[in-house]
């Protein structure tokens, strides 16, 4: 393996665990969108708005790091994607926009808005933002409609490397039912997810009760739709390239070799589920730290899927428009340079996870109280 190569597979690793522990914080979404459905009083309500807003900022910074990361990584996808699928990510970053403002202002005297229409926004963004993102990410397995001509570069007229071949612009990964099953992956774990952190940070035992009559359902729903996408996934024929030439393929059961051609990525993919699946049972159960169980399994998961979305030879973005446009590690990454300095800031990395972890234990070191929520500000 010489020098680019492993730096490349490097920062694929590094994007796949920003975007598993991404997915992972998207509970703070997945609580948003449950706010009505399991309070059932202002009072709760608000213990349920309190809880996720002590976290939305740490998922917001995930989403634009990974989107940083992506960017100085591998900046053709940023630039072909951004660049060409913007009304995918326009909304996006649009529910987060929102997401920030409604947690500034909706308890704020003088809001012309009213409390109710700023929830309403996180409700929105606790939907749209986990569906959005899984349907964005679907494509790196069906592929999406793009053309890279390199050689426009040298164009003085008009110097685009890569252009969208529909008008949609990135909405018509909406119509793909497996990204559709993805998204609903996504928002639906996230769901789980709230229960379970509910459950176990909220001193109220009536809310409680709520999030464990409420798991049984959201779990049979995820494990539905994720594991009829997971069959489909497996048996799909996915994008792959010969490593000398570059050259893009149609490949039968292409995932479902990668896994078996990478044990440690298979045994990571397995034991997630697993985890996810203990952490579910265990919250059925009423264990209070189910949670973390879940959310370890999440991120293993996620973490695997996307390590063989890119690892083992395979576009990472495939072009159903054109198929030699596709996207791989090799062929859209940084230069050996950039690849090496940035390798050097990411040994920061554990220092930050450090920090976050000590916030976190800070933030939870008691369980949220109806007396709490009544002297929050």
């Amino acid at each position: 393996m010489n020098d680019i190569s492993f730096y490349q597979e490097y920062w694929w690793f590094l994007i796949s665990l920003l975007g598993a522990l991404l997915v992972f914080l998207m509970f703070v979404q997945g609580g948003q969108s449950l706010i009505w459905t399991l309070g059932r009083t202002e009072e709760q309500r608000r213990m349920l708005l309190l809880a996720t807003g002590r976290k939305w900022e740490l998922t917001f910074t995930t989403l634009v790091t990974f989107g940083g990361a992506f960017f100085a990584s591998f900046p053709l996808f940023y630039s072909t994607s951004f660049g060409g699928a913007y009304w995918v990510w326009v909304l996006i970053l649009l529910c987060f926009v929102v997401q920030a403002v409604s947690y500034e202002f909706q308890l704020k005297r003088g809001n012309v808005l009213g409390t109710t229409t700023y929830r309403i926004f996180l409700l929105l963004n606790g939907i749209l933002g986990p569906l959005l993102i899984g349907t964005a990410v679907g494509t790196f397995f069906t592929g999406a409609e793009f053309v890279v001509n390199k050689a426009a570069v040298a164009n003085p007229a008009m110097p685009v490397i890569s252009y969208w071949a529909s008008s949609w612009h990135g909405l018509e990964a909406a119509l793909v039912p497996q990204n559709l099953m993805l998204g609903m992956s996504v928002l639906l774990l996230t769901r789980v997810l709230a229960c379970l952190y509910f459950a176990g940070n909220i001193a109220d035992e009536a809310l409680r009760e709520n999030c464990r009559r409420r798991l049984p359902l959201e779990s049979g729903f995820f494990l539905l739709f994720f594991l009829t996408w997971l069959v489909r996934w497996l048996l799909s024929t996915g994008f792959a390239y010969m490593p000398d030439s570059g050259l893009v393929y149609l490949s039968p059961y292409k995932y479902l070799n990668n896994l078996l051609e990478m044990p440690s990525v298979l045994t990571l993919l397995l034991v997630g589920v697993l985890l996810v699946l203990g952490g579910m049972a265990g919250g059925m159960l009423g264990k209070r730290r189910a949670f973390w169980s879940a959310g370890a399994g999440a991120v293993l998961t996620v973490l695997a899927l996307l390590l063989c979305a890119g690892w083992n030879h395979t576009a990472y973005y495939p072009s159903v428009t054109s198929l030699q446009s596709s996207l791989t590690i090799a062929n859209s990454s940084s230069g050996i340079f950039t690849l090496k300095t940035m390798s050097v800031v990411s040994l920061i990395i554990p220092f930050v996870l450090t920090y976050i972890v000590w916030a976190w234990r800070a933030l939870d070191k008691a369980p949220i109280t109806p007396q709490e929520v009544r002297e929050e500000h």
